[in-house]
């Protein structure tokens, strides 16, 4: 009954269609499109009109400091502890608490994705992988977001790595958004990640030639111009 009762109140408020959908990509089967993108280090930022935020701390991550992810990430706590002892680098920006209010990871090598998506993505030559930036509510449109990417790309690049790669998934339009204005480009390959009954994964990829983010540059300019405007 309570199960019943969970999922009349998802269709209440998600709607029949939205919840049918979404137990079909959790229980039968989904295909995720992971754009790769990529940055040269060097590269300034481009200009920005994020809010401003309180003072925070910023700490790389250890397996010894990982309960500050406790109050936020609760969750993550054994994640955060299981990359850090890998050896990736993690950093955190922390509040007056003490308590983690935004992380990001970055990875040298060929770094396993076991913890998500579940497949390898691989790293070239001077490249670093990076993964799992997360900030919470309260700091999302703050300068918060780009601050913690170039804290990492610093980071990095005292390690000797000059263009950073990461993916991300193509219906993910804010987090494709946040790409160009951080001014990454695409690289023209595709990580497609298949899961069937909500147990077994398969992956390829693939390549393409014309932008996937067209649609958004022109968006993102008409904005600019009616601001101006």
């Amino acid at each position: 009954m309570r199960a019943l009762s969970k999922i009349r109140e998802r269709i209440q408020r998600k709607g029949l269609r939205s919840t049918l959908a979404s137990a079909w990509r959790r229980y039968v089967f989904y295909h995720w499109e992971l754009l790769w993108m990529q940055r040269d280090l060097q590269a300034p930022v481009p200009p920005h009109r994020l809010k401003p935020y309180p003072p925070l701390r910023l700490e790389n991550i250890s397996v010894t400091n990982v309960r500050a992810f406790a109050r936020y990430f609760g969750d993550r706590v054994e994640t955060m502890r299981e990359l850090a002892g890998e050896g990736h680098t993690g950093l955190m920006f922390l509040d007056d608490e003490g308590d983690a209010v935004a992380f990001i990871w970055g990875s040298a090598r060929h770094y396993h994705d076991r913890h998500y998506y579940g497949c390898w993505f691989p790293v070239g030559p001077g490249e670093f992988f990076e993964f799992g930036g997360e900030l919470i509510r309260r700091y999302w449109g703050t300068r918060l977001s780009v601050d913690l990417q170039v804290a990492l790309w610093q980071a990095m690049a005292a390690q000797g790595c000059t263009t950073v790669v990461d993916v991300c998934e193509q219906h993910n339009i804010p987090a494709l958004k946040l790409h160009l204005r951080m001014g990454y480009q695409e690289q023209g390959r595709i990580m497609h990640v298949y899961c069937l009954f909500g147990r077994w994964k398969f992956f390829r990829e693939s390549r393409y030639r014309d932008s996937r983010l067209a649609p958004l540059r022109k968006d993102a300019a008409q904005h600019t111009t009616a601001t101006a405007s």
